[in-house]
């Protein structure tokens, strides 16, 4: 497996209670492709809140000191949602292979939301590869991922 992201940065990852096993799983098995990572929690399986963990996976990503950004929690949907307030960010929530794939393709994401609750490790585990190999058309789609961001 060859990322297209950056090799040079670590990647980030974050997730809530739900996602602390996953989590955990991930960075084992990332860490044994000699990829680097930035565990910002959680530490514990302990009840805690997705925004602090999601905000700074995604400081980091935006602001270039992570490749990209893996998040967990139990649907997804409150990293997702999190995650996607920050501007330079485009976290795409996915529960198969081929979101995975279409994330990158048309939307250009940089930070991959996983429904630890819905998806098994094994599932995780192949969309992130999907996540990490897929490179963005461009073409018709770069004009759409332009008009994300709003304007003040």
């Amino acid at each position: 497996m060859t990322p297209i992201f950056s090799q040079q940065l670590p990647i980030a990852l974050g997730a809530d209670h739900a996602g602390f096993a996953y989590k955990k799983e991930l960075i084992s098995w990332l860490s044994a492709q000699g990829l680097a990572t930035e565990d910002l929690g959680a530490f514990s399986e302990d009840s805690v809140d997705y925004p602090d963990f999601a905000h700074p996976v995604c400081t980091l990503v935006e602001t270039g000191k992570a490749a990209f950004g893996i998040l967990l929690c139990g649907s997804a949907n409150g990293v997702a949602m999190t995650a996607n307030k920050h501007t330079g960010i485009r976290a795409g929530l996915c529960w198969v292979n081929e979101v995975a794939s279409l994330v990158r393709q048309h939307n250009n994401a940089n930070v991959i939301c996983i429904p630890a609750r819905f998806v098994s490790l094994e599932e995780a585990k192949t969309m992130v590869t999907t996540f990490m190999t897929t490179a963005f058309e461009g073409g018709r789609h770069e004009n759409r991922v332009n008009k994300i961001a709003c304007s003040s």
